[in-house]
């Protein structure tokens, strides 16, 4: 009986490709931890495998990130093109939005004293340094 050794590289491509073609031929794509995907950002990630394959090895916290960081802009173009550079900036291999200060829908943290006074409160910016 001959035995076949696979490398550890080869077994976890087999894996990536197994979980592929499982949310492929579902259209499944994992939500994050407050929010769910909102429907364009779900069909930008199917129409990119790789960007698809990101999406799911990174943890439900940054899914998260990526979700909040698409849906709570104020314009609609802006909305479209974080939709679109979060499939790119997938696939290249980032984990997470650049320069993002957080979601700020948990409730598993503080929001930091920053994000409350900006984002929530939605205070200008003072003048005076």
């Amino acid at each position: 009986m001959a035995s076949i050794a696979l490398s550890t590289g080869v077994i976890i491509l087999m894996v990536k490709a197994m979980l592929y073609y499982c949310f492929m031929t579902n259209n499944i794509v994992s939500g994050g931890l407050v929010h769910t995907v909102p429907k364009d950002l779900k069909t930008v990630l199917l129409a990119s495998p790789k960007a698809l394959l990101a999406w799911e090895n990174i943890s439900v916290k940054a899914r998260n990130e990526w979700i909040c960081w698409t849906v709570t802009v104020k314009q609609e173009k802006t909305r479209q093109d974080h939709v679109v550079r979060t499939c790119s900036q997938l696939a290249e291999g980032k984990r997470r939005p650049c320069c993002w200060v957080g979601c700020i829908h948990r409730t598993d943290k503080a929001v930091s004293p920053w994000a409350q006074k900006v984002l929530i409160d939605k205070q200008p910016k003072s003048s005076a340094r």
